[in-house]
């Protein structure tokens, strides 16, 4: 499938990769197999999952074989089966074999992350939105973000400077009442979206009163969420409401029923599970 080159920061991101792997002094490969051998290949699914990772897979090929012939087989987004073939290759052995792991990592861990998101978005239906977080692993939130996107999920904040965000520490160290620690951070705000975290119904009334953007119900115990929400939406009507802490997918099916707006969920980027994929290589016509 014809594609963009991979640019910016995903080669940063992915040059830095290699280099920690030290793709460019591969001892085993220098031992056995010739520098002119040719090879082809073929990364296969081995479990059911969404794709996602292509351009950082591509960029890790590419850096170390530019000659490298790629042909993608699935697109980021696509739900793949197991056993389905995403992508077939043909180069210089040596430079497959120094991508191979980065590759791989890249497109196992973005696809863990996109697969995890399409199972929670699916669970939670058409009436409650699944966002991402912060927790995500260092020097990987733009891509595991972008996985989630191809999950079917929506990027919460970006970063520190994107929108304003009161949790719990901000309330401990602001030396001001709850209220006026979020009137504060309105006054400040300059348009920006204000969240604010509470861990109360009565610290949720005050921030919607106190020109909260939105409310984030942190770790409300499942068998109340519904009426605090109730309660709020007739004291608020319009209010934008999100529920966190502690989400996994098997809790998700009781917060769509809950009325809240929107889940946010760490556990999509720093604990979704890898998804199965493998790289397959073999000697190709040419030179040996």
């Amino acid at each position: 499938m014809p594609r963009m080159e991979p640019a910016g920061e995903v080669l940063e991101t992915v040059r830095a990769a290699l280099e920690e792997d030290r793709a460019d002094a591969d001892r085993t490969t220098r031992a056995v197999v010739p520098d002119d051998r040719k090879a082809r290949g073929r990364i296969l699914a081995r479990a059911e999952g969404v794709l996602s990772g292509v351009a950082y897979a591509t960029a890790a090929f590419r850096l170390c074989d530019p000659a490298v012939e790629l042909e993608w087989l699935a697109e980021d987004g696509d739900r793949v089966q197991a056993g389905e073939v995403v992508l077939r290759c043909s180069g210089l052995a040596a430079g497959l074999l120094a991508a191979e792991r980065t590759a791989l990592n890249f497109l196992q861990q973005l696809s863990g992350v996109a697969t995890a998101t399409a199972r929670m978005v699916a669970a939670a239906g058409p009436g409650l939105e699944l966002l991402d977080t912060r927790k995500t692993v260092p020097g990987l939130r733009a891509a595991q973000k972008q996985a989630v996107v191809h999950g079917g999920g929506r990027n919460h904040r970006r970063d520190l400077e994107d929108q304003l965000l009161l949790k719990e520490n901000h309330f401990a160290l602001s030396g001001l009442s709850y209220a006026e620690t979020v009137r504060q951070a309105v006054a400040a705000a300059e348009g920006r979206v204000v969240g604010v975290e509470a861990e109360t119904e009565e610290q949720a009334i005050a921030a919607l009163e106190n020109g909260a953007s939105y409310v984030l119900l942190d770790d409300f115990p499942d068998d109340t969420l519904a009426e605090v929400i109730a309660r709020l939406r007739r004291s608020h009507p319009g209010a934008v409401i999100e529920v966190s802490g502690g989400v996994r997918l098997e809790r998700v099916a009781h917060l769509r029923h809950s009325g809240a707006d929107r889940i946010s969920v760490g556990w999509i980027t720093h604990s979704a599970p890898a998804l199965d994929l493998s790289f397959g290589l073999e000697r190709a016509a040419g030179p040996s």
